[in-house]
């Protein structure tokens, strides 16, 4: 099992100024690197006599004939069990020129060099991530969104109870809010910087725990689905409803970002001698106080949605979730054009005002989090293609966008009328139950008893809002059950006896509401 535990680092002023001077050298040495394989990949697929304007030599006989060229030796320096020498890619290459790199540049000599290394492997994530799951080109980092890097000589025995030993830069106090489990070994560590200091994520491993534990559907009793909204966060089949808390959309926070915002950008850079602006004090002052708030925000979202997501997976043995397309729900707009050429309006700036609900909303995070508990718990967890499951009808099957009216559900065809978003979740879950292949139990709550029990008794009972109908109902074992009713007056609450029952003579107020005769039956 692979677990992630984060510590707050207490770093002195001295190592907080030697973290930023590795981040400032890890962050040229990657944009170095991301540049250095560019051009010899232009390099590769043009004509070799055209590389005027390119700052490589490239030729046939020169030239790297890997798929992600870089500079540097293209074959290993030992052969195989062939006999030949095996080509490196451009990672490896890269890699091997790191002591070149010390020799030319020899403060890169006082960086943890693992670091170094992690950093090539992030490159390479980067461009696999282009090549083989279709994401964007790797494109240059920007110095204040550069903020972390990992390190992995680093083992149990450098974590005490006191302190952290990090190679390169020593000792350094933690707040240990937590020991490492027994039989866990420690892999590697990511050192982060964040508005309110330095923190380190242990990545610790431990191979004779499953880290996720296979759940037999013939075991599920109990089913529950989700359906993830704006209104209310969450809407639960059994009819329950986490609210919304807008951390950073709702009034208060959102006047509070605007200050701060229009505080900072309004403060002054100064110019060195060069004529080169860069910011000053006060301004940097004013850009940590937005950062800690904007951390701020993200810890109690955070904390709200573990918690939630805890609560939930309490509930049942299985829990069917929605599978959503958020990037594709926060596109931009396509353009649109009039029949001259000129650009309309297409609803762009309506739609951005929804996708901050919707980053504020925190969906993905929010689904993480109900999975991670869900396998912790040996809960199964599955997602289902949500598509017409708000607009079809649990009665009749008709679907039609016309059903839905905000939260109400009013069917065209039958005149099925229940909560949207409610029975949206019944339907992700009766949905998820069918794929499944579980128990047909699981889609019907216990049996429902009703709290008044009328029996064969042919007395009507009269309905009056407002006034207070008092009942005596009869011992089970007569057989009948009689109401005696007395309007109009007010009597004082039964009390129970030494044994906890209720006596002979006692006498159950109850207010009865045309709205709320009988508690409804889920279905």
């Amino acid at each position: 099992m692979l677990l992630g535990y984060v510590y707050k680092l207490k770093t002195t002023q001295v190592q907080e100024l030697e973290l930023d001077r590795w981040l400032s050298m890890l962050f040229f040495q990657y944009n170095w690197n991301l540049k250095d394989r560019r051009y010899h990949y232009e390099a590769s697929q043009q004509d070799w006599a055209s590389h005027q304007n390119f700052p490589v030599v490239s030729c046939p006989l020169t030239c790297s004939i890997s798929r992600f060229p870089a500079s540097g030796e293209v074959y290993k320096d030992k052969p195989n069990k062939k006999g030949y020498r095996e080509v490196r890619n451009a990672g490896q290459i890269q890699d091997a020129e790191l002591k070149n790199l010390k020799k030319a540049r020899p403060w890169y000599k006082e960086c943890n060099s693992t670091a170094l290394q992690q950093n090539i492997k992030r490159l390479d994530k980067a461009y696999q991530s282009f090549w083989k799951e279709g994401k964007g080109f790797p494109k240059p980092k920007c110095r204040s969104k550069f903020r972390s890097f990992t390190i992995t000589n680093i083992s149990n025995k450098d974590i005490t109870e006191n302190g952290i030993y990090i190679s390169k830069l020593g000792w350094v106090s933690y707040f240990n809010s937590r020991p490492i489990p027994e039989g866990f070994i420690v892999k590697s560590a990511t050192l982060r910087r964040k508005a309110n200091g330095w923190y380190i994520s242990i990545k610790i491993e431990d191979k004779s725990v499953p880290q996720k534990v296979e759940v037999n559907p013939e075991e599920v009793k109990t089913v529950i689905g989700l359906d993830t909204r704006l209104t209310k966060k969450i809407h639960c089949a059994d009819g329950s409803q986490t609210e919304n808390p807008r951390f950073a959309t709702n009034k208060k926070s959102k006047q509070r970002l605007r200050i701060l915002s229009r505080r900072a950008s309004r403060k002054k850079n100064k110019s060195n001698k060069k004529g080169n602006a860069k910011k000053g004090k006060n301004k940097n002052k004013a850009y940590k106080i937005l950062g800690n708030f904007h951390l701020k925000i993200k810890n109690k979202r955070e904390a709200f949605e573990w918690k939630t997501a805890n609560n939930y997976v309490k509930k049942a043995d299985a829990i069917i979730d929605e599978k959503l397309n958020i990037k594709g729900m926060k596109s931009r707009c396509k353009p649109k054009k009039d029949d001259n050429g000129q650009f309309v309006k297409n609803g762009q700036s309506r739609k951005t005002g929804l996708n901050r609900s919707i980053s504020d909303a925190s969906w993905l995070g929010m689904h993480t989090k109900i999975r991670v508990m869900a396998e912790k718990s040996s809960k199964l967890i599955y997602q289902t293609n949500p598509k017409y499951t708000s607009q079809k009808c649990r009665n009749c099957g008709h679907i039609d966008k016309d059903n839905r009216d905000g939260e109400k559900f009013i069917c065209v065809n039958c005149g099925h009328i229940e909560h949207a978003d409610i029975g949206a979740a019944k339907t992700i879950r009766d949905k998820g139950i069918t794929e499944l292949g579980l128990a047909v139990r699981c889609k019907y709550p216990a049996k429902y008893k009703k709290k008044l029990v009328l029996g064969d008794s042919q007395e009507p009972l009269q309905l009056n809002l407002g006034l207070v109908m008092h009942e005596t109902p009869t011992p089970e074992l007569t057989g009948a059950n009689s109401i005696v009713s007395t309007v109009g007056k007010r009597r004082r609450p039964p009390r129970p006896s030494k044994r906890g029952r209720r006596g002979s003579g006692n006498q159950l107020g109850k207010q009865l509401s045309l709205f709320n005769l009988d508690e409804m039956v889920n279905t």
